[in-house]
């Protein structure tokens, strides 16, 4: 194919995770990704600053995508409700096509201290943002940054379930069942 082939996003991207999951994270080079891609390496830097990009690029649409739903939701919603919101919003994200590369993407990231601790950076900035989208609202502190750190923890185990090998439920019906659960332990004396 030649440089200027469509969606050369996308085919960096898949040729990125065929090599981490392949060679490794440290071991890929952009040299690599971009001659597995049939792109140059500098077609690659027009898409993406570095190799860890392929992995966190979408994070900005993603927390976007959560904080306008949390505004979209109901005046009257309670602050769980709206943050209940937010995560139904990345369904699109996280479906059954793009599964495949999440687990991809989460054993990567699991097997890289530098990664792993970008992603929790990531996921104290989403938390931040819900929370400032919470107070936004109408709702004081503590309870906009209680509300959304539980948020951002059924966020986690939400993924952590959808992205197991055995698991078939799509995202929508894993937070839900999480969401009832974190109701359930709230209500406990």
């Amino acid at each position: 194919m030649g440089r200027w082939d469509p969606d050369a996003a996308g085919r960096f991207r898949a040729a990125a995770m065929e090599l981490f999951g392949e060679i490794g994270y440290e071991q890929t080079t952009v040299a690599a990704i971009a001659e597995r891609a049939g792109l140059t390496a500098r077609t690659f830097f027009r898409y993406f600053a570095d190799k860890r990009e392929v992995l966190f690029s979408g994070s900005e649409r993603l927390q976007a995508l959560m904080v306008d739903a949390l505004a979209k939701a109901p005046t009257g919603a309670s602050p769980i409700e709206a943050v209940a919101a937010a995560l139904a919003a990345p369904a699109e994200f996280f479906n059954d096509e793009l599964r495949p590369f999440s687990r991809l993407r989460n054993t990567v990231i699991a097997a890289n201290a530098e990664l792993h601790e970008r992603e929790l950076i990531k996921l104290a900035k989403l938390s931040a943002a819900l929370a400032g989208a919470l107070r936004e609202r109408g709702v004081a502190e503590p309870d906009a940054s209680l509300a959304a750190e539980a948020g951002i923890a059924v966020f986690r185990v939400a993924f952590a379930q959808w992205v197991a090998e055995a698991e078939r439920r799509g995202y929508p019906a894993i937070v839900d069942g999480l969401l009832a659960r974190l109701r359930s332990l709230a209500a406990l004396p």
